[in-house]
Formats: structure tokens, C-alpha cells, sequence
């Protein structure tokens, strides 16, 4: 007999924002090969020699600014959006982290005990990148097989340029646009630019010119770059935002090596200097507002973005909670579970 079950899968974060929860979160988050993708001698040796005796304290210290009496923001919203989701289908939703608890390796255990025969993995991640979501995937997969459990899975593909997704963030946006702005920046998570040419199955293509995102190419169905600005196109046609009123952005990035360009504090920068005033930013790589949102875009960002001369920096909200992810996510679900694939809407 089939019993079907759905698999939400997440980054993580720390159990607290103490200095010792953040250092156990970041050697986990930190020794995965697609995230630090140095051979692991190399990889051990800057983790533990010239991150973990620094970093940490820093981080708790940001976590600190945007934790919540219920947890991280990004626990308590990925909860809710599993708890909202899981009253509009008739199967069973679990929630899993890549990184922290609930593990993966401890979720495929209950989904073994259930019994369950078909698992549809959710990927909370837009955009395909090894860091986010082929990390995820792999961790599952692995799981699966070390514990010998053998549903029939079904994985949610990256929906970067959906049309229900890009609706979702309109709808979560139209608020925020309707106040009137000199600017909207989509901020994106950036990645090293090391991390495109792995994925590219050419090896050949991503950032080989100046316009590869612009030319069709089988790479785009794992070039992160490639998806963000998917992403932005269809906002812009949707709501037809002028040209000089938009701009696309990476911000995170971590090391010497280069990261995509151009780099969110830059911009910011940038802009109050050349007259921006009020500035929007949006983060459509994040499903979930966290840490990368509400402290580095909210606080260091705005504080960036005044300092150099501007008036005013918003953050449009993740989708977070908002009915219309959830309905997408209801309608990917029920699609799944009428045909066996996810419905897909254009």
C-alpha cells in the first residue's frame, strides 16, 4: 500500500545565538565540500585554523540582532510555512535541515518508521547552486541509501522562472513598490564564481563572455547566475518597472577568491552617492527571511546605504508565511500527488 509523505528542506541555522551553538553550526555548514569546495586537508586546515577561532563570535553577535524568543527567524518561518502547508494536504509534511536540527539524517528516520513509500523533496531554494540546493539533494540521497530506506522519490526542480513563484513575489512586493522608491535592488545570495564553472556541464560556457547568461545554453539548467536573472525578467515584465529604476546585486561573500558581481555593499554604495535617496531591496533566493536578510540587508546594508548619503533603505519581506507561497507550494504538492509530477504553471 503507498503512503506518501513530503520532504521541506532548508539551510539551518544554530540552536542559539551562543558563541558555542554558532561555532558547532558553521564547522557543519563550512566543512561541506560544495560550500567550501577545497580538497579536505585544505578545507579542515581554513575552518579550523582561520574561521572557527574568529568567526564565531562575530556571527553569534549578528544572530543575536534578529533572534527570536521562538528561535532563529529562519526556524520559526519554516516551521509555520510547514505547519501551513500541512493543513492544506492530505499527506504528511517534515521539515529538515541541511545544517543544525531537525537533521536530515534524523528526519529520514521518522519517514522510515512511517513507513513511507513515496517522498516528494522540496527543495526551499528557487535557484539551482551547489551550495544551496544540490547540497540538500545529495544529503537526502546519501541518507537514504545509508540507512536503507527505498521510497520512490520525486524531486521539486528549481522554479526560479515560474510564473506562480514570480506572482507570489509581486504580490508579497506591491505593498512596498506602491510607497513610491528611487531604486529596487534584488539582492541575491552570491556564490564564487568557481562554483558556476563546476556546474557547468561544459565546462565551457558560464563566464566565458560577458552575455553567456543571455545566450540559450544546456548550463543555464545549473547556472545560478543564469536563474537570478530569469527571476528579475520575469519580475520586471509582470510589473513593468522602468529600466533605470531595478538593479541586480550578490551579497554574502565570504574570502579573497572572486564572487559573482557586482557585490550588494558596493551597490549600495554606489548608489547613495550617485543621488539614490529610498531604496527597496528584495532577496528572491531566500524563501525564508534569516540572517542574510534581516541583519545584513536591514541593518548593515541600511546603515551602509545612509552612511554614504542616502535617505532610506527598506527590505521587502521574504515570501515567508505569505498565502500566495503557500498555495504554490499546495499546488506543487497536489500536482505531484494527482500525476506523480509536480504541477508547473507558466
Amino acid at each position: 500500500m503507498q503512503k506518501k509523505a513530503v520532504l521541506l528542506l532548508n539551510l539551518g541555522s544554530p540552536d542559539s545565538c551562543s558563541v558555542g551553538d554558532v561555532r558547532r553550526y558553521l564547522r557543519e555548514f563550512l566543512m561541506d565540500e560544495r560550500v567550501l569546495d577545497a580538497p579536505w586537508p585544505i578545507r579542515a586546515m581554513v575552518v579550523y585554523f582561520f574561521i572557527l577561532p574568529f568567526r564565531p563570535k562575530q556571527s553569534a553577535h549578528a544572530y543575536s540582532k534578529v533572534w527570536t524568543p521562538e528561535g532563529s527567524p529562519l526556524m520559526v518561518i519554516s516551521k509555520k510555512q510547514q505547519a501551513l502547508l500541512q493543513q492544506m494536504v492530505d499527506v504528511s509534511v517534515f521539515l529538515a535541515m541541511r545544517y543544525g536540527s531537525p537533521s536530515i539524517p534524523d528526519t529520514i528516520r521518522k519517514i522510515h518508521r512511517e513507513e513511507i513509500t513515496d517522498l516528494f523533496i522540496v527543495p526551499l531554494y528557487p535557484h539551482y547552486a551547489m551550495s544551496s540546493y544540490e547540497t540538500v539533494v545529495e544529503r537526502v540521497n546519501v541518507e537514504i541509501e545509508k540507512q536503507g530506506v527505498s521510497p520512490k522519490i520525486t524531486i521539486l526542480q528549481p522554479f526560479y522562472d515560474e510564473e506562480d513563484y514570480i506572482k507570489a513575489l509581486i504580490e508579497c512586493a506591491r505593498p512596498y513598490l506602491e510607497g513610491g522608491f528611487d531604486k529596487l535592488l534584488f539582492s541575491f545570495h552570491g556564490v564564487p564564481e568557481r562554483h558556476l564553472r563546476k556546474s557547468d556541464p561544459t565546462h565551457a560556457h558560464c563566464l566565458a563572455t560577458p552575455d553567456c547568461c543571455q545566450r540559450p545554453h544546456p548550463a543555464h539548467d545549473t547556472c545560478y547566475r543564469h536563474q537570478c536573472f530569469q527571476t528579475v525578467d520575469k519580475f520586471i515584465s509582470m510589473t513593468g518597472i522602468a529600466e533605470d529604476k531595478y538593479a541586480v546585486s550578490f551579497q554574502s561573500r565570504l574570502g579573497r577568491d572572486p564572487w559573482l558581481k557586482p557585490y550588494t555593499d558596493f551597490e549600495l554604495k554606489r548608489f547613495a552617492r550617485e543621488g539614490v535617496k529610498k531604496i527597496l531591496v528584495m532577496c528572491p533566493a531566500f524563501l525564508s527571511d534569516c540572517l542574510e536578510t534581516l541583519e545584513e540587508i536591514a541593518i548593515q546594508g541600511k546603515e551602509t546605504f545612509i552612511k554614504a548619503g542616502g535617505e532610506s533603505l527598506t527590505l521587502i519581506p521574504c515570501l515567508n508565511d505569505h498565502p500566495e507561497f503557500i498555495q504554490f507550494l499546495k499546488r506543487k504538492v497536489n500536482g505531484w500527488l494527482q500525476d506523480g509530477i509536480p504541477e508547473k504553471r507558466e
